[in-house]
């Protein structure tokens, strides 16, 4: 496993789990309860995929930040999400990230049951030699994102939650002149056939 510098972010993007506000296109079909358990039990697993990499670790919460939920504030800081869509969001809390002083960071959301450590892992030491890592999504967005400075075309003008996004920010690195490295392709759960058989064993 990597050697982390103390210059090095993983950034974790939550949603506050309030009922009928999480999985909003899951609940469609198993309803707003199903759905926040379904939730729930990805933040959890997020959690124990990133609890043993030695990092610093910063959680953006989408409304407020909630003090006492899973993540202790001892090896934990906690922060709010700013910006009118996911793009800014991103791109702000990027802009946070290097303004206070580190050199790498990376950004998943809480939504990939495949994710493991390895794969947060290699996002890390791939930015050791390029500057972008991308994990590409099942559904044509990415569950990550790895970078070593801001580029700002990779936030604007996308269609969040469409198949084209991972397609778009890639040209957007490419016409940059930008290297990167894509991590492997993973399913983020945001419909019911996305439920692996151990979520589905949790709400049926």
């Amino acid at each position: 496993m990597k050697k982390y510098s103390n210059k090095d972010l993983l950034i974790v993007f939550v949603k506050n789990s309030e009922l009928g506000f999480v999985k909003t296109r899951l609940a469609k079909t198993i309803g707003n309860e199903k759905a926040l358990i379904i939730y729930r039990a990805l933040v959890e697993k997020t959690k124990a995929v990133i609890d043993d990499l030695n990092v610093q670790k910063a959680i953006y919460y989408s409304d407020y930040i909630d003090e006492y939920d899973q993540f202790p504030e001892e090896g934990y800081s906690k922060r709010l999400q700013m910006g009118e869509d996911l793009g800014e969001r991103m791109k702000n809390t990027f802009e946070a990230a290097f303004n206070l002083g580190f050199k790498k960071a990376v950004i998943i959301g809480s939504d990939c049951w495949e994710l493991t450590t390895d794969t947060v892992d290699a996002a890390f030491r791939g930015l050791d030699e390029s500057d972008f890592v991308l994990g590409p999504a099942k559904d044509g967005g990415y569950y990550l994102m790895g970078m070593k400075e801001i580029l700002p075309e990779v936030f604007y003008n996308k269609t969040w939650s469409s198949e084209n996004v991972l397609v778009d920010t890639l040209i957007d690195i490419e016409r940059s002149g930008k290297s990167k490295i894509l991590l492997p392709t993973l399913r983020d759960v945001d419909y019911q056939e996305d439920l692996p058989d151990e979520l589905i064993s949790l709400i049926q």
